[in-house]
């Protein structure tokens, strides 16, 4: 099966346990992979018939603003339960990183669902 991906997509927002992260902005790095059967766009060339990345970008902007949320597990669920509003989409993976919480080395969470 076929893959689109983002990678690196960093977003600030207000997340977290402790009452500090939700007050002042953090950033979040995302990484997202979908699968679906990319074979009609890779003939045709037309963005309709793809997976458009941009897409996954403004949902990954979309729900980090509508926080806040306190455990990062929430995020990546939320940003794949939109990614599987395309039905074309067969499954969804999706990482979350904070990277500046800790003084060294960087938390992170990957959920991975298969469309039922």
């Amino acid at each position: 099966m076929d893959r689109v991906f983002i990678e690196g997509l960093s977003v600030a927002g207000r997340h977290g346990v402790m009452s500090h992260e939700r007050k002042l902005e953090q950033e979040f790095v995302f990484d997202i992979r979908a699968s679906f059967d990319a074979s009609r766009s890779a003939v045709s060339d037309r963005l309709a018939d793809t997976i458009n990345y941009v897409d996954f970008r403004n949902i990954v902007q979309e729900v980090v603003a509508s926080g806040p949320h306190y455990f990062i597990e929430k995020i990546p669920q939320l940003v794949i339960d939109r990614i599987f509003e395309d039905a074309r989409i067969l499954d969804a993976e999706v990482t979350i990183r904070k990277p500046s919480i800790l003084p060294s080395g960087i938390p992170g969470i990957t959920l991975r669902r298969t469309r039922v």
